[in-house]
Formats: C-alpha cells, sequence, structure tokens
C-alpha cells in the first residue's frame, strides 16, 4: 500500500526555518513527480514545489523562490522541502503528494497527483 507520511511541521517566529520530510512506501521510489502542496484556511491547495525525482528537475512557486529547497535522499525514500526565512503568510497545512511520471515538467495542479499524506501544521507567526 502506498503510503506518504510528512513530517516537520511546527510553529516559529518569522525569519525562522524548518525542514519538512516525506517519507515513501509501498512503491518504488522512481521516475515520480514529488510535489510539496499547501493550503491555508479558506484558501485553495497550492503547488510550492515540485521535483521529477530522476532528473531532479524542480519547480518553485513565486512566493517561495529563493527561500524554500525541495531536494530528496533517494536511500531514504524522503522528499524534503527545506524552508527559510519563513513569513507568516507561509502558514499553513502542508502536504507531499506524488504521482508517476515518466518526464518532467511535474504538473502543479493538486488533481494531477494520485497520492497523498496527511499534511503537516506549519505555523509562523510575526
Amino acid at each position: 500500500q502506498v503510503q506518504l507520511v510528512e513530517s516537520g511541521g511546527g510553529s516559529v517566529q518569522a525569519g525562522g526555518s524548518l525542514r519538512l520530510s516525506c517519507a515513501v512506501s509501498g512503491y518504488t521510489y522512481s521516475s515520480h513527480c514529488m510535489g510539496w502542496f499547501r493550503q491555508a484556511p479558506g484558501k485553495e491547495r497550492e503547488a510550492v514545489a515540485t521535483l521529477f525525482t530522476e532528473d531532479l528537475t524542480t519547480y518553485y512557486a513565486d512566493p517561495v523562490k529563493g527561500r524554500f529547497t525541495v531536494s530528496q535522499d533517494i536511500a531514504k525514500n524522503t522528499v524534503y522541502l527545506q524552508m527559510n526565512s519563513l513569513k507568516p503568510e507561509d502558514t499553513a497545512l502542508y502536504f507531499c503528494a506524488a504521482d508517476r511520471r515518466w518526464l518532467p515538467p511535474c504538473p502543479v495542479l493538486a488533481d494531477k497527483y494520485r497520492q497523498w499524506g496527511q499534511g503537516t501544521q506549519v505555523t509562523v507567526s510575526s
């Protein structure tokens, strides 16, 4: 059974950092698009960053460019989202998502991803 398990969320002050992890199990971690999404109360789920596992092609949403970095550890079947210089507007429930793909670019629409984690809360105070 495919499982994505996020961890690493928490509460930080503006300017702080967090690293989210997404542990993948239940399928071979290869040729996938891995996406990090977030959803704030009353807002739609939006893509934050994506990573194509085969060639490490990445995408970052404009609000997080230069502050967030997506990476992977193949040996651990884990994808990370390093978040630096956090802002109050980054407060949201963050989700990891996966979808089997053969080529980049990875989609940025949530409905294109078939596997999802349960989410981890990130709260940034001013």
